[in-house]
């Protein structure tokens, strides 16, 4: 395969040998790439987990405990399971929201970028507890704790310097599909389907706090209507008449904030 040659003693390798040499070093680096990937990707599912039991907390000011994330790097896809929304201070019942399993695609070149492309999120058959009146109920609580986060994330963003800005996102869809209200004292209600789209299209896109407002917005007025069509004297009189001053509150908190596209 190899021969001396003269004094120097040098090795010299024919053609065929140094074309195996270097085919087995690309394989050798595409192993330890992938190897660093799958790895990486491990270690991932726990730090998600992490990340989301404690920033989450930090913004709707609840509990909220996962049972597991699963990302798959190479396919820009994620899947969440046993999500558990805990209730505010105040309120018995031991959740508000609680969900199976969550689907969401990313673009994948987007990951490294200063703005996050979601193709979807699709939430599927969660159960949300509803404990209280229209006006102030447990979901109300927790979206009174988002806006106060999302407003003081703003604040932070318009003092340049003091933190590094949050990472923005872009949602092209969002849905939650087969929910179910269970109303504290009363019956089990089907929910609407909750669709949105095109969130954060704008050059600037949406925080993650924008984001978690405009949903929770849009699940609070869903289930304010859902409690009203009950027919349950109290509640859903009580229900009808607060669905458009609720409807008008979340929305004015939100503002222009969902006008960039």
């Amino acid at each position: 395969m190899f021969k001396y040659a003269g004094q120097n003693r040098g090795l010299v390798f024919n053609g065929c040998t140094m074309k195996k040499i270097l085919i087995g070093a690309v394989v050798a680096v595409v192993v330890v790439i992938v190897a660093a990937v799958l790895v990486v990707g491990f270690f991932l599912d726990g730090i998600v987990k992490k990340g989301i039991e404690t920033v989450g907390p930090q913004v709707t000011k609840v509990d909220i405990k996962l049972d597991s994330v699963h990302l798959s790097l190479l396919g820009g896809s994620a899947r969440v399971k046993g999500l558990v929304v805990g209730n505010p201070e105040g309120y018995k019942s031991p959740q508000a929201i609680s969900v199976g399993s969550a689907h969401v695609a990313v673009r994948p070149g987007s990951v490294l970028s200063d703005k996050v492309v979601v193709k979807s999120i699709v939430v599927e058959s969660p159960e949300i507890t509803f404990e209280g009146g229209p006006l102030k109920n447990n979901l109300t609580a927790i979206m009174d704790n988002v806006n106060a986060a999302a407003g003081a994330e703003k604040s932070t963003e318009s003092k340049p310097g003091e933190t590094a800005p949050a990472k923005k996102l872009q949602v092209d869809e969002f849905k939650i599909t087969g929910a179910k209200v269970h109303i504290v004292g009363g019956p089990t209600i089907p929910l609407p389907d909750i669709s949105l789209a095109n969130l954060g299209t704008g050059s600037e896109g949406i925080t993650p706090a924008d984001l978690t407002q405009r949903v929770l917005s849009a699940l609070v007025t869903g289930t304010l209507k859902a409690v009203a069509d009950t027919g349950i004297s109290e509640v859903g009189k009580q229900a009808t008449e607060a669905v458009g001053g609720a409807v008008d509150k979340v929305g004015k908190s939100i503002g222009d904030l969902f006008k960039k596209k």
